[in-house]
């Protein structure tokens, strides 16, 4: 087999691409993929092939690697093949497809769930069947990038979109109040990605109330991991979402996504969902997997039990609360947060640097993610590299995320 050909791109392209990169490069923006190796057998996933150890994982309780997990993949394979060959509604829907949405459901406390190929697309299709000129959505200013694209999309249906500050719930009653649309939506992330901290759901479901709102809370970091059953952080804090949508690219481990709630609404979803409608289904292995990864954390609370202790074993060394598993450290400096990536690195930790337009400008950090399957050792030995490691002119510091 020959080498990759060199294909060049009509001049008018190239400078733009060029300039485009250029931009990123003079920002010191520019990203690059780094191979990390697959998790070692036996390790959950918390250190990859060659012993390093993964700090930053979404695998919270580490079900990707368990063995149950990965008995139920194989076996699905060895009987089904890859499959699904084609969209949900074409002949993608399996009944396995339809057993894994009714256990969501079950999970969440819903009339039902539907089944997407990922978060994204469950937020785009949830965000996109919603909208219309009578609708006003109500955004936290910090929520996940899906939320973002979906309300974009939103707009052009002559949907109003409010963005509002981070956690600011009198500022989402402001805006609830202040509309003129007859329907509304309160949209937030759970667990937010990059902070790490909750949402105020329970003012956010009394604003929603007193309003006539629908509120919709994106699971994705909460599932599994927060609440008595792990329904997520809507459970954790007593409230109930009108609409929940949720991955299994984290704490389940697989890949997907779903749209949890009223049974009307899901079948809204379904017809005008575009992301769902026109994107093949889910794997059938991957479904597999997601069914024996529930059974594994409803059996096994233990998991939950085990990644709480090590969050409370960072809040004893931070000296304040840590709610999830997602521990941010700002550093501020984008230069700063990419050498102490290198530096644990160096020393076998992979824990990413996380950058503008990411975060805004000056909030460059480290994001740190806590696995069950993390030992204590693991655990003393990032908090000893950590204090190690640190720089800048204040020495480093750990530091509470700045409402922005």
């Amino acid at each position: 087999m020959s080498g990759p050909k060199e294909t060049a791109l009509p001049a008018a392209w190239a400078n733009a691409v060029g300039e485009k990169l250029a931009t990123r490069d003079a920002g010191a923006q520019r990203r690059h993929l780094v191979p990390v190796p697959p998790g070692a057998p036996g390790t959950g996933g918390a250190r990859g092939a060659g012993g390093m150890r993964l700090f930053s994982s979404n695998d919270y309780l580490g079900l990707a690697g368990h063995p149950a997990v990965r008995e139920a993949v194989a076996e699905a394979a060895r009987e089904h093949g890859m499959g699904p060959r084609g969209a949900a509604l074409v002949c993608g829907h399996t009944t396995l497809h339809e057993t894994l949405a009714m256990r969501l459901a079950a999970l969440e406390g819903t009339e039902a769930a539907l089944l997407a190929p990922t978060g994204w697309a469950a937020n785009t299709a949830l965000l996109g069947a919603l909208a219309d000129a009578d609708v006003t959505f109500v955004s936290d200013a910090l929520n996940h990038a899906s939320i973002i694209d979906g309300l974009r999309m939103a707009r052009r249906t002559g949907a109003a979109v409010r963005v509002t500050p981070h956690g600011d719930a009198a500022a989402v009653e402001a805006a609830l109040a202040e509309r003129d649309t007859p329907r509304a939506v309160v949209v937030t992330d759970g667990v937010f990605s990059m902070d790490g901290d909750v949402a105020p759901l329970a003012a956010l479901r009394e604003a929603a109330d007193a309003h006539g709102a629908i509120l919709v809370v994106d699971e994705a970091h909460g599932t599994l991991v927060l609440g008595e059953t792990g329904a997520g952080a809507c459970e954790a804090a007593g409230v109930r979402a009108d609409v929940v949508v949720g991955t299994l690219s984290k704490a389940v481990g697989a890949m997907g996504g779903f749209v949890a709630g009223n049974r009307t609404l899901c079948d809204l979803v379904l017809n005008l969902g575009r992301a769902q409608i026109y994107s093949t289904a889910l794997p059938v292995p991957v479904v597999a997997g997601a069914l024996a990864a529930l059974d594994v954390a409803a059996r096994t609370p233990a998991l939950r039990e085990r990644l709480r202790a090590h969050q409370a074993r960072f809040a004893e060394a931070l000296g304040r609360p840590v709610p999830t598993p997602i521990v941010p450290w700002v550093l501020g400096d984008e230069d700063a947060a990419m050498g102490a990536a290198a530096s644990l690195r160096a020393a076998g930790m992979h824990v990413v640097a996380i950058r503008p337009p990411t975060v805004p400008e000056g909030t460059s950090r480290l994001r740190i993610t806590l696995s069950a399957v993390h030992t204590d050792a693991d655990v003393e030995d990032l908090l000893t590299a950590l204090g190690q490691g640190s720089t800048g002119d204040d020495g480093g510091h750990w530091s509470a995320i700045p409402r922005l």
